[in-house]
């Protein structure tokens, strides 16, 4: 127990709890400003925590309070995950469901949405952006993009996230399944506050969202897969190990053209990697047959920060 004590108060001190702290919180305070001026004027429920806050507030207390009810909703999520799933959610899932709610409490008092809120062209209720449909595009754009942000640093938003861990676990659904049964059935607590419209607009939404973030998360995790084939593979593979400080595979390969025997180079890249290998083969005149596409997920020995420093001590040593 003292060494996991120890261990986690070395990692507070680490540039990467500071660096990953300040990502989570400018996250959460886009998705509260999502939340708060593209949902509560319109009262459109998208399938998510916050849209069954929204609900909740509107029965309740007039719509008053709604970073109170987010935030009240999340401890009780977090409870249930701590007793439901065996502690598989730990601070940075506690850190951003808990700031959710004061956040959006936080730009209700710098900026209230009254200051700029239009009659909804179609029902006459308040709206932002005057149609529901607008809204529904600023939000999902704004919250996929946050989302996307918090995956790549292994964070989530928390709230829905909790809800469709316990449906996958005690359901037996797959994650994603979970995710759209606990989105939908969100939207339909819209019947109590909404006409039929809204809540239609509110599952295309949640679909929407699922999409989105989809190509988001993609973007952000692209990697190029290279393939190279060229007499100097010798003097390729020393740049990508010794400057680039990446992996690379070897394959012998024969030409069916010239039936000549060749090596083919396989190396996976981010986009300034690649970049910077394309412009030094050009400066060295290297004669070269290369090949690259996008590689949306990449799992395993995949050489970050950490691997490619200790790739770089390596090569000082030899």
């Amino acid at each position: 127990m003292s060494n996991k004590i120890t261990d986690a108060l070395r990692y507070l001190g680490t540039w990467k709890f500071w660096k990953e702290l300040v990502i989570m919180t400018l996250g959460m305070m886009v998705t509260a400003a999502a939340v708060y001026y593209f949902l509560v004027p319109s009262k459109l429920i998208i399938g998510t925590i916050s849209g069954l806050s929204i609900v909740l507030s509107n029965i309740f207390t007039n719509g008053q309070g709604l970073g109170t009810w987010i935030l009240c909703i999340n401890i009780v999520l977090l409870i249930l995950a701590f007793l439901l799933i065996d502690h598989e959610f730990g601070f940075k899932t506690v850190y951003t469901a808990l700031i959710l709610g004061p956040l959006t409490d936080f730009w209700d008092k710098v900026f209230p949405w009254q200051n700029i809120a239009n009659e909804n062209l179609v029902t006459g209720t308040p709206s932002v952006m005057g149609d529901p449909w607008l809204d529904l595009c600023c939000f999902v754009l704004l919250l996929s993009a946050s989302q996307a942000l918090m995956f790549s640093i292994n964070a989530s938003t928390g709230g829905l996230d909790i809800l469709a861990k316990i449906v996958n676990k005690y359901l037996h659904f797959d994650i994603g399944t979970s995710v759209s049964i606990a989105g939908a059935v969100i939207c339909c607590t819209a019947f109590f506050i909404n006409p039929f419209r809204m809540v239609v607009i509110g599952l295309i939404g949640t679909w929407i969202n699922g999409l989105v973030v989809d190509y988001f998360t993609a973007s952000l995790n692209r990697r190029k897969r290279v393939c190279i084939v060229s007499h100097d593979y010798d003097r390729i593979r020393q740049y990508i190990i010794g400057t680039l400080h990446r992996g690379c595979t070897l394959y012998e390969v024969i030409g069916g053209y010239s039936n000549e025997k060749s090596i083919e180079l396989e190396v996976l890249l981010s986009k300034d990697d690649f970049s910077a290998l394309l412009n030094w083969m050009k400066q060295e005149n290297i004669n070269a047959f290369t090949t690259a596409n996008n590689v949306s997920e990449v799992y395993g020995l995949w050489a970050g920060g950490k691997k490619r420093r200790q790739m770089q001590e390596q090569i000082k040593k030899r």
